[in-house]
């Protein structure tokens, strides 16, 4: 770990799919005033990209090629504070959230050069701010080191409705399956992870649930005042 990255600091937040860690991350990062990122979004990124190349998302070979030709772009939004994702200069917003999308993601996620680029990408932004990051293996691969860990779950039947809430349709039993078993940093919680079931909790008792675990984790408010956001970050 560089000087750099021992600077700032970050607060992984890892979970299943629809167990609420997105919302939780972002309430997080406005609560204590830091950088918001989702990780998801980037493998969603390139997801969508390789069904725009009309590629097969189970075809590694292809995959890794189109990845080594795509231009990957981490941003933030200054409005915001929240990462943003760009492919070949496009900024990719609501094409994320396709249902072609949801069906291809976890496969494209299981190919360890995807993931491994991507974790590059993750890892540049505490390079320069102090940030909530929320994802599926945040705490145990891309900041194994950070003492600050949340894990967000929620009943299969419960995160089924909010994905059904939400006009998705993805099984979350079959999603679930494929992000634990893959071998490449499957989901799992992470050593010294405080787990929070949402299932019957509001959005704002999470959110206070959070605020206790990472209270008693050691978290203070930062000793220095953060960077102005940057408007990219090149992995």
């Amino acid at each position: 770990m560089t000087d750099e990255i021992k600077t700032h600091r970050a607060i992984a937040i890892d979970g299943p799919a629809a167990s609420g860690k997105s919302t939780i991350a972002k309430k997080l990062a406005q609560h204590l005033g830091l950088i918001m990122v989702n990780s998801g979004a980037m493998y969603r990124a390139v997801t969508h990209q390789i069904l725009e190349e009309k590629i097969d998302p189970t075809n590694h070979p292809a995959v890794i090629q189109a990845l080594t030709d795509m231009e990957l772009v981490g941003g933030i939004d200054p409005e915001t504070s929240t990462s943003t994702i760009s492919i070949n200069g496009q900024l990719l917003t609501h094409q994320l959230r396709t249902q072609q999308v949801n069906q291809h993601v976890s496969p494209v996620a299981t190919i360890p050069e995807v993931r491994q680029c991507l974790v590059d990408m993750q890892r540049a932004y505490l390079q320069h701010h102090d940030l909530v990051m929320e994802g599926r293996d945040i705490g145990t691969v891309v900041f194994p080191e950070t003492p600050y860990k949340i894990y967000i779950n929620a009943s299969e039947e419960i995160r089924a409705a909010r994905r059904s809430k939400d006009g998705e349709s993805d099984a979350v039993a079959k999603r679930d399956q494929q992000d634990s078993s893959r071998k490449s940093s499957p989901l799992k919680i992470a050593d010294g992870a405080t787990v929070i079931d949402s299932s019957n909790l509001t959005v704002e008792q999470t959110l206070e649930a959070t605020l206790q675990a990472l209270q008693q984790q050691g978290w203070e408010s930062p000793p220095f005042s953060t960077e102005s956001p940057i408007s990219n970050l090149n992995s």
